[in-house]
Formats: structure tokens, sequence, C-alpha cells
């Protein structure tokens, strides 16, 4: 009886602190009319189409036209787009002329060209969910799908290296789905010491007011993560507990080592603002 009692606590305390769905990142606008919701999708019949001109090589009447005057061009540019369908079924994932279908949930498409592309999700054939990315070269786009709630742009990264490991990548999504959390953001992007100091130095001297402060570490995000040292020290730099508060909020999402992010802690005057600061982490 014991024991029960102790895992119903357990479960309890895992959904008490776990991410809503559809929580972070910036949602997509669906852009599927109500009669595309309603017919199969292109996308089941387009490969259905290609596999049969394959298999039918010698039936010319079927056979596609191939283009011999092959051509690669160096200036198509480069960029990434990894989706999550964190729900159980079968999807199909398009981004440009890319299809993907699986159960896994997991769908990463590489060599895309920069700028506006279309995505659309097909749930067993049928168009459930499409927009437009603007992708950026030697960028990867990250996002999370819900068939309830849409589609989460939840951040775009600098491709540093050819690390494609989807366990580096787990803490970018929504949680939870069986993803622990890792220590943050690929640590090609951290900022280092020296970097820091110089970054650091010129904000002191070029920004005397928290909304200068604030503007410039908010630039710098794009590109950059932090450690907890380091946004210990930036979110000191400021005035105001309000506007700390808010910062050690905004950094948290970019922190290297979450896991010594009670360094941060120190940089507030009121007990108050520190409970904030945890609460906010532990809901995070």
């Amino acid at each position: 009886m014991k024991n029960i009692f102790m895992n119903l606590l357990l479960l309890v305390g895992i959904n008490s602190f776990a991410q809503e769905a559809g929580k972070a990142g910036e949602l997509l606008k669906n852009e599927v009319s109500t009669i595309e919701k309603q017919t199969p999708g292109n996308a089941e019949r387009r490969n259905r189409n290609s596999d049969f001109s394959r298999s039918d090589k010698g039936n010319t009447q079927n056979s596609t036209k191939k283009n011999p005057n092959y051509q690669w061009n160096q200036n198509y540019g480069y960029a990434e787009v990894f989706v999550r369908i964190p729900e159980q079924g079968f999807f199909t994932v398009e981004v440009d002329d890319q299809a993907i279908s699986n159960a896994s949930g997991k769908y990463r498409f590489f060599d895309l060209q920069a700028g506006k592309i279309p995505i659309s999700i097909y749930d067993n054939g049928y168009l459930i969910y499409k927009t437009t990315l603007r992708l950026r070269n030697n960028n990867r786009m990250v996002l999370d799908f819900f068939t309830d709630k849409g589609l989460y742009l939840l951040d775009s990264y600098p491709v540093q290296n050819q690390s494609y490991g989807f366990n580096d990548w787990n803490d970018i999504w929504n949680n939870p789905y069986g993803n622990q959390p890792g220590n943050g953001y690929p640590s090609g992007n951290v900022m280092d010491n020296n970097t820091f100091m110089q970054f650091f130095q010129m904000l002191q001297k070029n920004e005397k007011f928290d909304d200068g402060k604030i503007t410039m570490i908010r630039q710098q995000t794009n590109t950059t993560s932090f450690t907890s040292q380091q946004i210990r020290d930036l979110v000191k730099s400021l005035s105001f507990d309000k506007n700390r508060l808010m910062m050690a909020k905004l950094l948290y999402r970019q922190c290297a080592d979450k896991n010594k992010y009670f360094l941060v802690y120190d940089a507030f005057d009121f007990d108050s603002s520190k409970r904030e600061l945890m609460e906010f982490i532990t809901q995070s």
C-alpha cells in the first residue's frame, strides 16, 4: 500500500513539473483551407506515381522524361529544418521538394535552399497543415508540431559542425515527451570568456541605462549562448530587480549549463525575485 501511495506521489510530481504542450516557441499560421483538409494529400499520390515510373522502366508511356542537363548551382545555399511531432500516428512532412514519412515523429531535412520555403504536414495522407518558412543560409530551423495546436518555431541556430545527433537537440523541443533535458545549446555557440569580457566591457561603457543594455543583450542572443556565470554578470549589470528577473528568464533558454543556473540567483537583491525565477525554471 505504501509503495502504491509513493508511486502516485511521484506521478503527480512529474505531471506538475511538465511543460504544457505548445508552450514554447512562436506559433506559425495554418494556411490549410477546409477543402484541402477533406482531400487526400498530393504527397502520397506523388510518391506512388514516382514508384510506379521507376518500376515500369520498359513502359515509355508511364515513364517520366529525364533531363540530362544536370547543373550544380554553387549559389543554391544551404539550410536545415528539424521537425518533431510528439504524437502517435503516421505523418508525412514535406519541405520544399523533400518529403519524409514515418511514425517516429522526427523529421530532418538537409540541403535546403535559403529563402521562403513551403512546409506541409499530412496525417495518413490528408493535408492538415501548411505554412511558409523563411530559411537562412547555414542555419538550422527547429520546429514542434501538435495536431490540435499547430506548428511552433522554437528557434534557428547556426550550423556549426556535422554532428546531427538528435539527442543534442532534445532540450529544444517542447517537453515532456520522454526526453531528458540536456545541458543546453551546442558548445560551439557559447561565448568564450575573453569574448565575453569584451562584450561585457562594451555593454558597461556604451549603455548606461537598463533599456539600452537589454536591447544589446537581446541582439547578441540571436547568435550566442552564455554560461550561467556569464548570465549572472549580465543580469547583475541591470539596475532594477524587475529588469533583472525579466532578463534571467529570457537568458535561461540561452544557457549552455543549465545545471549551474543557481549561480544567477546571486544577481538579485530581493528574495521574491529569486523565488519567482526558481518557479519559472521549475515550470520550464
